[in-house]
């Protein structure tokens, strides 16, 4: 069968989720021919919506004899896969968990064809002319502690109509004994690390994305981020998503010496680190950021694109962190506001405060918007799902801006006590009467957010509610 020239490049779909076939163009003449095989700046302009998959290794596959049959083999990284001389057809089961397990697509592919195999796809071929050579570059290097998933050539659930009979042709005798369909363990997704998993938001993190094989929670004692081996304290290429919730956030402590060190090792120095660990990797960072970025003299509602203007310490290791991650490929910067859940914070303080009789003294004047530790969680799974475009966004509840004060006096409320027991104060009256220094704080925390629908009162009542419970 003669190659096609002059194909437009173009993507096709398959029943396999994130397999894409691909037309190349193919210029040829007498002498014979000549294509690009892979030029992303090309597939990127005809809207080829092929993954940035940063390969690291090229490989060739000859075979001499007509009917030479490899696979199927699933493999824990992704290939590009394109025919150099000659005629092959391939066959992808999809062997991954999921609702496709065991979808099937078959095609042939000659220099004009190429298809992406996402992770964990088995892949087949069979040579259909005589000195058949394909290549395939990989983003990661073939070791004996990966996860490899194999399927029978033969198995009858597949039903892959072969061109050239299996038992006439080249093919290993250990590809005829890999388990049929019904046996095969399916490959689990590509891993998800959670820092910081002890501390409020690790926790609703837990609670959001469930107990898998395949999700790692991870406190400080688990993985120490500052450690000088970190780039080799995981196979890092096993893992598709990193979501940084571990942060030094003793705001005031961090104006004093010591606290100065802690604040820029766990927000700087830990968040570069990781930084580092992504790009190399590949793998999309999720770093959770604070309005504490912003110096709070904006009259309106910050956006994602404001420019940052922190005014203590740890906003300052806060915004640091920022612009270290800005610069990962893959990454998001969650920004989010006053948040709430299983630990010690604000809300619990005041409850607390109301049962046993003690009546606060809360500031009037510094204005944002409650956030549950769950719906940042939620948020987080939301923007991972729909692959939300990389770079800021802000999670936080919604509904009128309050104050702390206006958050204490709900907090009475909803408890069953006098809100008029909490007295309204200026930030330098609060300051003024303060046993130790305390760090500045932005007048206006409000984020502009569409990420979420329930507002923050709401939010408040469920919270207590959980809490009573």
């Amino acid at each position: 069968m003669p190659i096609e020239f002059g194909k437009a490049l173009r993507a096709r779909t398959t029943p396999i989720p994130g397999l894409i076939l691909l037309d190349l163009p193919v210029h040829g003449d007498a002498r014979g021919w000549f294509k690009e095989n892979w030029q992303r700046e090309k597939m990127v302009a005809a809207g080829v919506d092929l993954p940035d998959f940063g390969p690291v290794q090229n490989n060739v596959s000859f075979n001499d004899a007509v009917g030479t049959t490899r696979g199927i083999h699933a493999e824990p990284w992704d290939k590009y896969v394109s025919v150099a001389t000659g005629r092959i057809f391939g066959a992808w089961v999809d062997l991954r968990e999921g609702d496709t397990f065991g979808a099937v697509f078959t095609a042939e592919l000659d220099p004009s064809t190429a298809i992406f195999v996402p992770r964990g796809v088995g892949n087949s071929y069979q040579t259909l002319e005589l000195d058949t050579a394909y290549t395939y570059l990989v983003n990661d290097h073939w070791s004996p502690d990966a996860t490899y998933t194999f399927l029978n050539l033969a198995d009858e659930t597949a039903a892959i109509a072969w061109p050239i009979p299996l038992d006439s042709v080249e093919i290993s005798p250990k590809d005829l004994q890999h388990p049929r369909l019904a046996d095969v363990v399916p490959m689990p997704p590509a891993k998800i690390l959670v820092t910081g998993a002890g501390g409020q938001l690790g926790r609703a993190l837990r609670a959001e994305f469930g107990d898998h094989p395949w999700i790692e929670y991870a406190s400080r004692a688990d993985l120490d981020l500052t450690a000088p081996d970190l780039d080799a304290a995981r196979r890092w290429r096993d893992y598709r998503v990193i979501i940084n919730a571990a942060a030094y956030t003793e705001v005031d402590v961090a104006e004093t010496p010591e606290g100065r060190a802690d604040a820029w090792a766990a927000n700087v120095t830990a968040v570069a680190a990781l930084s580092r660990v992504a790009t190399a990797h590949g793998i999309t960072l999720v770093h959770v950021s604070s309005d504490y970025v912003f110096d709070g003299e904006k009259d309106e509602p910050y956006t994602q694109s404001d420019r940052v203007s922190p005014l203590g310490v740890y906003a300052q290791t806060k915004a640091a962190g920022d612009a270290v991650v800005s610069v990962v490929p893959r990454h998001y910067i969650v920004r989010t506001s006053w948040v709430v859940g299983d630990g010690p914070n604000f809300v619990r303080t005041m409850a607390d405060l109301a049962e046993r009789g003690v009546d606060p003294r809360v500031v009037t004047d510094q204005i944002g918007r409650l956030t549950l530790a769950s719906d940042v969680a939620t948020g987080i799974r939301h923007l991972l799902e729909t692959g939300a475009p990389y770079g800021v966004h802000n999670i936080t509840s919604v509904g009128e801006p309050a104050s702390w004060y206006d958050v204490a006096r709900e907090v009475f409320r909803l408890t069953g006590h006098d809100p008029d027991r909490v007295t309204g104060v200026s930030t330098e009256e609060y300051a003024a009467s303060a046993p130790r220094a305390i760090s500045p704080r932005p007048r206006n925390s409000v984020l502009a957010t569409d990420v979420l629908d329930v507002t923050w009162h709401q939010r408040l009542s469920d919270y207590l509610a959980a809490s009573r419970r």
